[in-house]
């Protein structure tokens, strides 16, 4: 098979730079490079969580890899196979993707999905109206440990899952940041959540999902502490597990390589918008301090 030419959009997230590296940087070790894929070219414009000196630096590193950097949006995506939204700030993931699916191509739209479930399903509508191919997640669900956990409480009755609370340079943090924690509380609890209600405490978010037969998934979102990992539980046995950060980016560019290859995600887009309605009812529940029933 020939090599996918992809385009990136966005440059004001370091997925940009890792994901390029992972595909054609030449000092790349051997295990964490991934064939098949070359990012040919991006898009660079500032938002409010990347400014322009910052965006001529990861510009430099981009070139010395044989990236055409560019401001113009036609530009980019001249010559390319498929593209890669990488834009952090999530209120413009609509808008962009409004843009990318007029070309027909597939998409790899960086996690979060969106800003808002509604925003979400505006998404995935024009995705069915134009039949784009889209994958959308982030990595933490790849995590070994994580899917060790999985494979041995396959339906867990309790799930509890932490991570870090990253600040949101405009939006809401917990969609923003959240999503890492949200993405493997729904690869382990599946959908049916009734009822999302969150409690802000001094060192971050603790929020809590309902399901039905009295299950019940508890995600931690803390201030400053890096670290992600979690439990899983039946009513009588108990997985634990601690992310290994040092391959999430290698194993999410694998499956990003699988599906631009293939067409076909490897998370149902059910499962991704499952995961923007309880970032969306989170953050309501935050900032409401009601609890939220979906």
């Amino acid at each position: 098979m020939n090599e996918i030419k992809v385009a990136a959009i966005g440059l004001d997230t370091s997925h940009t730079i890792e994901f390029t590296k992972r595909f054609q940087d030449p000092a790349c070790p051997k295990e964490d490079r991934i064939e098949g894929v070359r990012v040919i070219s991006c898009m660079r414009f500032e938002t409010p969580f990347q400014n322009r000196e910052g965006l001529d630096k990861r510009q430099k590193q981009l070139e010395e890899w044989g990236v055409k950097v560019t401001e113009n949006y036609n530009e980019a995506v001249k010559g390319a196979d498929a593209l890669m939204l990488e834009i952090n700030d999530a209120a413009l993931h609509l808008e962009y993707f409004r843009k990318a699916a007029e070309l027909g191509k597939p998409i790899y739209l960086d996690k979060p999905l969106a800003d808002t479930a509604q925003n979400g399903r505006n998404i995935l509508k024009i995705a069915a109206e134009k039949k784009i191919k889209v994958f959308s997640t982030s990595s933490l669900r790849y995590d070994a440990g994580f899917i060790s956990a999985s494979a041995k409480i396959p339906a867990p009755q309790f799930a509890h899952v932490y991570g870090p609370l990253g600040k949101a340079a405009s939006g809401s943090s917990i969609v923003w940041y959240g999503v890492h924690c949200f993405e493997m509380l729904v690869r382990a609890m599946g959908s049916g959540a009734s009822k999302v209600s969150a409690a802000n405490t001094d060192s971050g978010v603790v929020i809590t999902v309902q399901y039905s037969g009295k299950r019940r998934g508890v995600v931690e979102l803390n201030e400053g502490a890096w670290v992600y990992g979690g439990e899983l539980r039946s009513n009588d046995k108990a997985e634990p597990f601690v992310v290994d950060s040092g391959k999430l980016y290698t194993n999410l560019c694998n499956k990003i390589a699988g599906f631009l290859k293939s067409g076909v995600s490897p998370v149902p887009l059910e499962e991704t918008m499952e995961v923007m309605v309880l970032l969306d009812a989170a953050e309501r529940a935050y900032n409401t301090g009601e609890e939220i029933i979906l």
